[in-house]
């Protein structure tokens, strides 16, 4: 079978609208039609860099160093899922972003990088930030249409103001980096003629901020329409600090004037409405090939967005907004129209991408196939996540987050408190759920600690 592998940047998960009421996505939803959709799919990492090796390799940051924004280059010869594809007979493309690689000088000259890790025809972008600083194929011809130096322009008076401005795109939309990807993808699989069964993996820059979407999507929705920020209680415990806590000090945690928020939830809701319709694109063209019963499709994200949450924008935290990602995936024959609320990583798409396609990963990794959960099985008791030395673990019951010295500083009811509105840790009559949890965190870490000493 054919694999489509979709991945958009900084999606959070109730953004679709099997998922949520406030986006519409009639194409992701018919992937949900076809397949599984899990709800409590976490990043591994809420935050760009490290999520990605972690989706590529498998290892999480305590095992690979790579805990934030930080300048790194996945190794040439880093075992991963997307070069076991190729071993597996598959022609593997990829459009859009990586960033496995540093955002700098001109993208065309790592695609020796590209094939290394396992993907044949390439054909990369920065994200829209990236953009302004990197050469690329896409950059070459906004440069060439007269459209770069605007867009460089727009992008920098944007984060020498309020970085979460809301206005569309000086790109006309045919030229938008996110029609660019979809629209790549589209004319190769239309014109895709070798013997070999295609993976290909499409990977756009949105809705990732800046808050740009161009027009129509632009005024697609209405800003009094969008569901309300959530919110903290009261929160008068004394507990440690945890990165959360710095964030609320600085550019991430601004003051919002009145209506700012529901125009960036707005902005945001027509970027993703703006990439469905490209993916409902390239369905089409596999419909006109013929190749939508033979074909496996994917979809998820890096990590979240916060959108106004607990008065934040962007991730690099442990709250849902931006640790909790889409996840739908659906196999001809397999399951269909489901729903699974079993935990999953993010990664976890690797392994099982590479089980569905009839392979299976030798190699020292902590990523975990979830095939058995596509027929309606449970897959993982709890989800873990890591950031700046920090570790989360959240089950169908708890969310729990420990600051560098290991001391809990988020501690969340799921059940009862969906939108974590009240922080538990610090009250006396919850200590022994949080060194539970404590305990099922170092627990996680050791496991694999252990197999990687054994290798």
């Amino acid at each position: 079978m054919n694999i489509l592998f979709l991945m958009t940047d900084q999606h959070r998960w109730d953004a679709m609208s099997c998922s949520g009421d406030w986006v519409k996505t009639p194409n992701m939803d018919r992937i949900k039609a076809r397949g599984v959709q899990f709800t409590q799919c976490i990043t591994t990492t809420p935050v760009c860099v490290p999520a990605r090796l972690t989706l590529a390799t498998g290892k999480y940051p305590h095992n690979n160093g790579v805990w934030t924004h930080q300048t790194n280059t996945m190794p040439v010869d880093v075992d991963n899922w997307m070069r076991e594809i190729r071993n597996l007979g598959y022609r593997t493309s990829l459009f859009g972003k990586t960033h496995l690689h540093p955002h700098v000088g001109d993208l065309r000259e790592k695609e020796d990088l590209m094939h290394a890790w396992g993907l044949d025809d390439v054909n990369e972008i920065g994200g829209p930030r990236a953009c302004t600083q990197i050469l690329s194929h896409m950059t070459e011809m906004w440069d060439d249409k007269g459209l770069l130096e605007d867009y460089r322009a727009d992008v920098k008076a944007r984060f020498s103001n309020k970085p979460y401005v809301v206005r569309p795109s000086t790109l006309p939309l045919e030229d938008f980096y996110d029609v660019y990807v979809g629209q790549q993808a589209k004319q190769y699989l239309k014109t895709y003629n070798r013997d070999e069964p295609w993976f290909c993996w499409v990977s756009f820059g949105g809705p990732h901020e800046p808050w740009d979407t161009p027009e129509p999507y632009a005024s697609m929705y209405d800003p009094n329409t969008m569901p309300e920020a959530a919110a903290d209680g009261v929160d008068d415990a004394p507990r440690p600090r945890g990165f959360a806590d710095h964030l609320r000090q600085g550019r991430l945690s601004p003051a919002f004037e009145h209506g700012e928020i529901n125009a960036m939830r707005a902005n945001y809701a027509g970027n993703v409405t703006l990439i469905d319709d490209q993916i409902g694109e390239i369905f089409d063209v596999i419909e006109a090939r013929g190749e939508m019963d033979n074909t496996i499709m994917a979809f998820t994200s890096d990590h979240g967005e916060m959108n106004g949450d607990h008065g934040l924008i962007y991730k690099m935290n442990f709250y849902d907004g931006s640790l909790r990602v889409p996840l739908i995936v659906s196999v001809p024959g397999g399951k269909s129209d489901f729903v699974s609320d079993s935990l999953v990583e993010n990664s976890d798409i690797g392994p099982t991408l590479v089980e569905l396609a009839g392979g299976s990963l030798d190699y020292l990794q902590f990523a975990k196939s979830f095939t058995g959960a596509l027929d309606g099985g449970e897959h993982r008791e709890d989800g873990l996540s890591e950031i700046e030395g920090e570790f989360m673990l959240m089950n169908n019951d708890w969310k729990i987050a420990l600051n560098r010295e290991g001391l809990t500083y988020l501690l969340f009811d799921r059940k009862n408190d969906p939108k974590e509105t009240r922080n538990l840790a610090g009250l006396a009559e919850y200590k022994s759920t949080a060194d539970a949890l404590r305990l099922r965190i170092l627990e996680r870490i050791l496991q694999s600690q252990d197999k990687a000493t054994q290798t």
